[in-house]
């Protein structure tokens, strides 16, 4: 496959990240931010360090293919009040941007590697969780080949879907 790796989000990024959010196999699962101002509002917050969301491109033998993020989820109220996950735990989301990319493994190769090198870098971290759409069998086969099992569903008020909660422990 390749060896997989990150590097922290940049400004310049931005058109990049756009052009993945407008491709079909990203857009049935991210439907917001479709305009390019709509991003840039979205992440440079994060980029320049007034939002604590930690912004990542998945790299593939160095090349962009795809965007990962990672928050603690007590760091948002409103979410951590939703899935009672308890302290500890941060959450990770994550797009494949390359069509022919989906489906060959490195999505759930991705995960792994984040979740080791990145999330649990901190050592404060007991977990992390994942929240995809229930009609995403992709993405939640992709958490379950990384170690993540599922905890629960839930109806996210922000879209109104039902979500499963998966969860992978610190070992």
């Amino acid at each position: 496959m390749g060896e997989i790796g990150f590097r922290r989000l940049r400004e310049d990024d931005l058109p990049l990240l756009h052009a993945w959010f407008q491709r079909e196999h990203v857009r049935r699962w991210w439907k917001e931010r479709s305009e390019y101002d709509e991003v840039v509002a979205h992440y440079r917050p994060s980029i320049v360090g007034d939002d604590p969301t930690e912004l990542y491109l998945i790299l593939l033998d160095d090349a962009p293919v795809g965007f990962v993020q990672t928050y603690l989820v007590d760091d948002y109220d409103d979410y951590a009040a939703l899935l009672g996950v308890g302290d500890g735990v941060a959450g990770v989301d994550l797009l494949i941007g390359e069509p022919d990319l989906v489906g060959k493994g490195v999505g759930s190769a991705a995960i792994d590697a984040f979740v080791e090198r990145i999330v649990f870098a901190r050592q404060d971290t007991l977990a992390c969780i994942a929240d995809p759409d229930a009609r995403n069998t992709a993405s939640l086969r992709a958490f379950e080949k990384a170690g993540f099992r599922a905890v629960r569903e839930f109806v996210d008020p922000e879209d109104g879907e039902r979500h499963v909660l998966v969860r992978r422990d610190r070992t």
